[in-house]
């Protein structure tokens, strides 16, 4: 429950940008004075296209942390675990240092006053289709993992694991998890397939994804002696 945290900051933190990104792209607005020198120290010259492609990878992040806070506030039912403080203070730190990630894409002429064009390419599609439907199976296993802990009237009746059923839980153990790692993805898609900055940012989803799912399934399998054995732990078939 205390992730709901990461996504308060997120919100707050990426809309903030999102919105001096927005102005600077399109109302011939200046960033303030601090984002400007982490900008300098970043950022890099570019095509005009990569404008448009990072405002958008910002929208999606900022939407994607919105659906997630809407999740734990009103959908999710959690247990009584704990996190670790080490833990907690590296996903707020990475929940702030995504958004300067996106924004560092943009090419430092952006506030030269010109107006923007919008170039919409092939690519922003498949990305935004991909993100599209890759959020709402994360959302729909989301909520089968609430269920098991629901009554059919909607009130919490148990905080104990169950093992679900439907959806990509019948491929998977936690395609939550492959879900986040597909929207990430998409992202990097949304930013022309060669951004090597976000593509080390997928490879990092990958293997926190990875390592959770891996522990989630051995519980599965320690704890549930009719365990489906085909399912995989993370990626179906593999």
């Amino acid at each position: 429950r205390w992730f709901t945290h990461f996504y308060v900051v997120s919100v707050l933190w990426n809309g903030f940008l999102l919105i001096w990104l927005f102005q600077a792209e399109f109302l011939g607005g200046s960033f303030p004075s601090w984002i400007q020198y982490v900008h300098r120290a970043l950022g890099r010259d570019s095509q005009n296209s990569e404008h448009f492609s990072a405002l958008l990878v910002l929208l999606l992040l900022w939407l994607h942390n919105c659906r997630r806070l809407a999740e734990c506030l009103w959908t999710s039912v959690f247990s009584n675990g704990v996190i670790h403080i080490v833990q907690y203070c590296f996903g707020l730190a990475y929940y702030i240092t995504i958004g300067l990630t996106v924004l560092c894409q943009v090419p430092t002429n952006v506030r030269n006053g010109k107006e923007l064009s919008v170039q919409i390419c092939w690519y922003h599609i498949v990305g935004v289709m991909m993100y599209i439907w890759a959020s709402l199976h994360q959302h729909k296993c989301l909520v089968i993992l609430a269920n098991l802990r629901k009554s059919k009237s909607g009130k919490v009746i148990s905080l104990s694991h169950s093992v679900p059923f439907g959806d990509w839980f019948e491929r998977v153990s936690c395609p939550h998890y492959f879900a986040e790692l597909l929207i990430y993805v998409s992202m990097a898609i949304v930013l022309g397939f060669h951004n090597v900055t976000w593509w080390c940012v997928v490879m990092y989803v990958l293997f926190n994804q990875a390592l959770a799912a891996v522990l989630c399934h051995e519980f599965y399998q320690k704890n549930f002696s009719s365990y489906p054995k085909h399912r995989k732990a993370f990626i179906p078939f593999v």
